[in-house]
């Protein structure tokens, strides 16, 4: 396996979980690309973006996170054993609920759900003048 340019603990990590996939490096095609986005210089000229596919399964994952080709690399394996163990666990990935949260808060209220907020306002906005101080003249 190759080494990146991360912890030691962190390579070792990863190192286990592709053993417990059985995810093995030489059914890993990895290509370099262009990366794209902030980066000047850099990223016109070197291809720091990392393209892998693993072969019995079909998955495949690009990853451009950092400039560094060593840490895509790193990245792109993570990324890659993540997918291929919610494959094999058949659960929703963390990515995926996640989303799944951010669209169901994002989606538009139904009429029945308006008009009972509203009612409540409009009880609570009742409560509040009622609460009001009795001037001079009342």
């Amino acid at each position: 396996m190759p080494r990146f340019s991360v912890s030691q603990k962190k390579e070792k990590d990863l190192r286990d979980r592709m053993r417990r996939l059985g995810v093995k490096e030489r059914d890993l095609t990895e290509r370099f690309i262009r990366s794209s986005g902030p980066g000047g210089q850099n990223v016109n000229k070197v291809s720091s973006r990392v393209y892998l596919k693993h072969g019995p399964t079909g998955v495949e994952v690009k990853c451009g996170r950092e400039r560094s080709q060593a840490l895509n690399r790193f990245f792109a394996r993570r990324l890659l054993t993540g997918k291929i163990e919610s494959m094999i666990l058949g659960k929703a990935s963390e990515e995926k609920k996640r989303i799944e949260k951010i669209r169901r808060q994002k989606r538009k209220r139904s009429m029945r759900s308006k008009e009972k907020i509203l009612a409540a306002k409009r009880e609570r906005s009742l409560k509040k003048t009622l609460r009001k101080r009795v001037g001079p003249d009342e």
